[in-house]
């Protein structure tokens, strides 16, 4: 198994090295850059889904004098002194090749070093660290939620498979998929949080105004009352496909050979479930639940962020989209991918934790 690691772990190199090169070259051939975004502020043209940041932009405009009607390779910079377009492009590194922005960025990178925000005037590790925790509590709770709910229920209806209950459970399934997100949200703020019904939960944020004021179990308790709604919001979208997951992988040991032979050997109905098929039925659904985490972690958030009024690394991410902020979206990147690579190597490992029956590394072989 040590073999097998090493061998992953090596791998995860040139995969990080690839996702990140094909990337960068979509985003650099994409039009709207970092400095076509600093040219649209100065004529005054710049759309941002946020406030505009850029306080070294100030300085370019003091600059801003003799224009020109040369062509520009950039679009919207007619009108603007030669002169001017190029500081614009020393302050973002664009003088320089793509190849040598990209060399450079991949060597600071190798050390962590993401750098700092276009828009910001922030480092890319302070922006990170400054969202994490909604993104964090989105994703722990959210993935428990799901866990919590999709097991039992999923096990139930296996037991239950072709009774009433597994027909009306199905439905409530089949319908919470059916339902987008963001329109579950926004029934839940009409009808909880102050719209045309009930105020019981809070509109917007994680925490509430006076929480420094609070003893600890009223922040504990203001905390997890922020979250009820968005929580809520996130499992009606993501328990579906679980809980069929679990019915189906139960449902297909519950028929095999192994079940009817300790049956018939005098097992007790609860010790035949929960010592024999609970284990195997379980190994695909908790040696999937890294990946499952990470997944709820960076991918499932944005529109409850947005709807909730909570700023995390998913409302970041869109931002620094929109904005072209380079350093922010290429180091969110990086960091994601690793992470998502390290986790892959993480689920195999739980699958021989759960069942050591499993070998990679003769499997390979």
């Amino acid at each position: 198994m040590t073999a097998y690691i090493i061998r992953r772990l090596l791998l995860v190199i040139p995969t990080l090295i690839g996702i990140m090169t094909v990337n960068f070259i979509i985003i650099q051939i994409a039009p709207g850059g970092p400095v076509e975004q600093m040219i649209a502020q100065l004529q005054g043209e710049a759309v941002s889904a946020t406030e505009r940041l850029s306080g070294g932009g100030e300085d370019i405009k003091g600059q801003q004098s003799a224009v020109s009607d040369e062509p520009s390779k950039y679009r919207g910079a007619q009108g603007l002194a030669p002169e001017l377009v190029e500081e614009i492009e020393r302050m973002y590194g664009f003088d320089k090749p793509m190849h040598i922005r990209f060399f450079k960025m991949m060597r600071d990178y190798a050390s962590f070093n993401f750098g700092d925000s276009f828009f910001r005037d922030q480092k890319v590790v302070d922006l990170v660290l400054e969202k994490m925790p909604v993104s964090i509590s989105l994703g722990i709770w959210s993935t428990f939620a799901v866990y919590l709910i999709s097991i039992p229920l999923g096990i139930r209806k296996a037991l239950k498979h072709g009774s009433r209950f597994d027909v009306w459970s199905s439905t409530i399934v089949i319908l919470g998929n059916a339902i987008p997100t963001f329109l579950f949200a926004i029934l839940l703020i009409v009808l909880f949080s102050g719209g045309s019904y009930f105020s019981w939960f809070p509109l917007r944020g994680l925490i509430s105004d006076n929480f420094s004021n609070l003893t600890w179990w009223q922040q504990i308790t203001d905390y997890f009352w922020h979250l009820v709604l968005p929580i809520s919001a996130i499992l009606i979208g993501s328990f579906a496909s679980l809980t069929m997951l679990t019915k189906n992988s139960f449902l297909d040991e519950i028929h095999k050979q192994y079940v009817i032979t300790a049956r018939a050997k005098g097992l007790t109905e609860q010790r035949v479930l929960y010592k024999h098929v609970f284990r195997n039925a379980m190994l695909i659904i908790i040696a999937g639940f890294p990946a499952a985490f990470i997944g709820m972690f960076f991918t499932g958030s944005l529109l409850i962020e947005i709807i909730f009024s909570l700023d995390g690394l998913g409302l970041l991410g869109f931002e620094s989209t929109i904005q072209r902020d380079y350093p922010v979206m290429f180091g969110t990147l990086f960091v994601f991918t690793l992470l998502g690579l390290i986790v892959g190597i993480i689920s195999d490992l739980m699958y021989t934790v759960i069942d050591p029956r499993i070998d990679f590394e003769t499997r390979e072989a």
